[in-house]
C-alpha cells in the first residue's frame, strides 16, 4: 500500500540521486559559439592555456589539468605559468612575447565572470493528527489525553523546512589567434560549488570544455 512512510521514502531517494547528480556534474554548459570559419577544420594544433585567477595554487592545477586533457586530444598544449609567472594583467607586448617564445598559434583563455548564491528550500512535512483508534490517537487533538499526547506525538511526524545554499561560480573560455587576437571559439559555464573537491570540480571542467571542443571541431 502507498503510504506516507512510502511517499517519504520516494522523496528521499529522490533527493539522493539529485545529490549525486550535482556530484557527478558540478558544471554545466550554458552556452558555446565557434567561428564559422574555424567549425570542424580542427585548426588548433599548439596552444597555451591561459587561467585569469587570483589564486596562484589553484591557476597551476586547472592549467596542468587542462594541458594533460588537451595533448590527449592530440594538441601540443603547454601551461602559461610557465612562460608567465606573474599574477595580474599584462600588457600587449608582454603578451604577444610570451605567445611567440612558447611557439604556439593560439591561446586558451579562462576567467571568471560572475559568482552568485543560490537558496535552496525543501518544503517541511506536517502529518495530520488524525492516525486511527487507539490510545492517545484519537480523531482529533481535542480535549483530554487524547488530545495531549496527540499534539506532543505530532512533533516527532514535522520535518522543519531545510534551507542550503550553493554558491555558483560562472566562467568565460575563449581560444585566440595568436597572430592576429581573432576569437575561434567561446563558452559560458557554470560550476556549482560545494559538492566537489576542486581538484574533482577542475577535472570535470576540463573534461566539459575539451569534449565539447572536439564535438566542434575546433581540436
Amino acid at each position: 500500500m502507498f503510504n506516507r512512510r512510502s511517499s517519504l521514502l520516494l522523496c528521499t531517494a529522490a533527493a539522493a540521486l539529485a545529490l549525486l547528480g550535482c556530484v557527478s556534474a558540478p558544471t554545466s554548459l550554458d552556452a558555446q559559439w565557434v567561428n564559422p570559419q574555424f567549425a570542424g577544420k580542427h585548426s588548433v594544433k599548439q596552444l597555451m592555456v591561459m587561467s585569469a585567477v587570483r589564486d596562484s595554487t589553484n591557476r597551476r592545477l586547472f592549467e596542468d589539468r587542462m594541458v594533460a586533457a588537451l595533448q590527449a586530444a592530440g594538441v601540443q598544449a603547454v601551461q602559461s605559468y610557465k612562460y608567465l609567472p606573474e599574477e595580474g594583467p599584462v600588457n600587449e607586448e608582454r603578451l604577444r612575447s610570451v605567445l611567440q617564445q612558447a611557439r604556439v598559434s593560439h591561446a586558451m583563455v579562462t576567467r571568471i565572470t560572475n559568482v552568485t548564491t543560490q537558496v535552496n528550500v525543501s518544503p517541511g512535512m506536517v502529518m495530520g493528527p488524525a492516525w486511527g483508534p487507539g490510545w492517545g490517537w484519537g480523531p482529533g487533538w481535542g480535549p483530554g489525553w487524547g488530545g495531549f499526547v496527540g499534539y506532543q506525538n505530532a512533533m516527532w511526524a514535522t520535518m522543519p523546512p531545510q534551507v542550503t545554499t550553493t554558491q555558483n561560480v560562472h566562467a568565460d573560455t575563449r581560444i585566440f589567434d595568436a597572430s592576429d587576437a581573432m576569437v575561434l571559439w567561446s563558452a559560458a559555464t557554470t560550476t556549482a560549488t560545494g559538492y566537489n573537491t576542486v581538484n574533482q570540480m577542475i577535472d570535470q571542467f576540463v573534461q566539459l570544455i575539451v569534449a565539447t571542443m572536439v564535438r566542434d571541431g575546433i581540436v
